[in-house]
């Protein structure tokens, strides 16, 4: 029976989105590296925008990566910068003031210019500069924003995975950081890595084991995996394909899973920790009812993926978080899922996101699925602060952290729909010299 109210309720993103300042690599590049630094200049394919430009490789914002506040005409994957988008994408300032008018207490940032694991980084042909830029990034992310912001950020960070060596030292000086999880590619053989059952993460997962982190697996990185027509074009907003793209990409979680699952990783590292980073809910059933049969049905292929005595779905149960963001149907198969693996997220700026709405839409899908207070405690925070065994409350006391008090604070935040045209009017106004 659900007695509390939706103010009640203390929410806790752990899949969000980081546009990165503009000083970021001013304030934590090397010193004397600072020339061969990435910087902001004008983007290739539109003069009038910026882009980041890195050993020659000019990365620019798309338009939904950030579309927090735009009206939904001015969506698209046209190239945006830093004077279109809302301030609270880049400035951590303001990223916690919109996160108060969304009644969110706490939020994980996933990384834009380096990809979300680090794989634009990895490309690069010079790996010294690559290293510094990926040290630059987690010093700002991991190091920077948690302290100037205690409790509202719990830091993520990526790692120099084409080096397995240099994975293993940026793990160990991450965690003494404090920084609660890494993001990694989700399916890296779709990027042309080792997959994870070649025993090249190996060292990667028992460090991450030895200094109990999150292994977050965001979906992304295995798009290409998705085989369309030869017709398809993803960069075309008129393609149908683009939807294609958009509605199937879920199933990468589906094939991410599998892949670690039936990996062995959980024989050698049984205490690896693995989130589904905006996976979904609804294929964790079906994937679940699959394997177990599997197991039983197919003996003959001599499976031997798991710790002994555990079946699939314990592994599942005992290893892995699933991050959601609106999936009212799934919430029915919560008890097969795992109540205690069920986690929200909000995916601020991206054109998924529930934002500034996000309490609404969870507490009305909760609400539905006849969730009880401890359900809902669980899913909005409780299974996230015990996966990445960080304290919601350390900073922020229990009556303070909630969606009434936090919104509370945050009554004079526009969240009002707003053009490209009328931010880029008050950044160039704010910029003017």
């Amino acid at each position: 029976m659900c007695l509390m109210e939706m103010n009640d309720m203390v929410m806790v993103s752990i899949d969000d989105h980081v546009v990165e300042p503009l000083d970021m690599f001013d304030k934590h590049f090397p010193a004397s590296m600072k020339d061969d630094a990435p910087k902001l200049t004008q983007h290739p394919r539109n003069p009038n925008l910026q882009a980041w430009v890195f050993q020659g490789v000019p990365v620019g914002n798309t338009g939904l990566n950030a579309v927090a506040s735009w009206p939904k005409h001015e969506w698209g994957l046209d190239p945006t910068d830093h004077a279109e988008i809302r301030p609270g994408v880049y400035d951590m300032d303001l990223r916690v003031r919109d996160m108060d008018a969304n009644g969110t207490l706490a939020s994980m940032l996933f990384a834009t210019f380096p990809g979300f694991a680090g794989t634009h980084i990895a490309t690069l042909p010079d790996k010294k500069l690559a290293l510094a830029a990926l040290r630059a990034y987690n010093d700002w992310v991991v190091g920077e924003v948690p302290n100037a912001h205690p409790g509202r950020f719990i830091p993520m960070g990526i790692v120099p995975f084409v080096d397995m060596d240099e994975t293993v030292r940026e793990v160990h000086r991450l965690a003494e950081m404090g920084c609660r999880s890494i993001s990694i590619p989700e399916t890296p053989y779709g990027i042309g890595q080792p997959d994870f059952r070649s025993g090249y993460w190996d060292p990667f997962f028992k460090a991450m084991v030895d200094t109990n982190q999150v292994v977050s697996l965001h979906i992304g990185g295995g798009f290409n995996l998705l085989k369309r027509p030869d017709v398809a074009d993803f960069t075309n907003p008129s393609s149908f394909f683009l939807d294609d793209m958009i509605v199937l990409s879920a199933l990468i979680s589906t094939v991410a899973c599998t892949d670690i699952l039936l990996s062995g990783a959980f024989k050698k590292f049984p205490d690896l920790k693995i989130a589904m980073s905006e996976g979904g809910l609804g294929w964790i059933p079906p994937l679940l009812d699959r394997l177990e049969r599997h197991v039983d049905n197919q003996s003959w292929t001599g499976l031997s993926s798991f710790p002994a005595g555990m079946s699939p779905a314990d592994v599942w149960h005992k290893n892995f978080l699933a991050c959601y963001i609106t999936e009212p149907h799934a919430l029915a198969n919560r008890e097969w899922i795992g109540i205690d693996n069920i986690a929200w997220e909000c995916d601020f700026p991206h054109s998924d996101s529930t934002w500034p709405l996000s309490p609404e839409t969870l507490w009305g899908e909760l609400e539905a699925a006849n969730c009880t207070d401890e359900e809902i405690n669980k899913i909005t925070f409780e299974n996230t602060a015990r996966f990445f065994d960080w304290d919601p409350f350390k900073h922020t006391p229990r009556d303070q952290a909630t969606v009434g008090a936090l919104r509370a604070r945050a009554t004079d935040v526009d969240v009002s729909e707003t053009s490209k045209v009328e931010y880029r009017r008050r950044y160039e106004l704010a910029h003017a010299k």
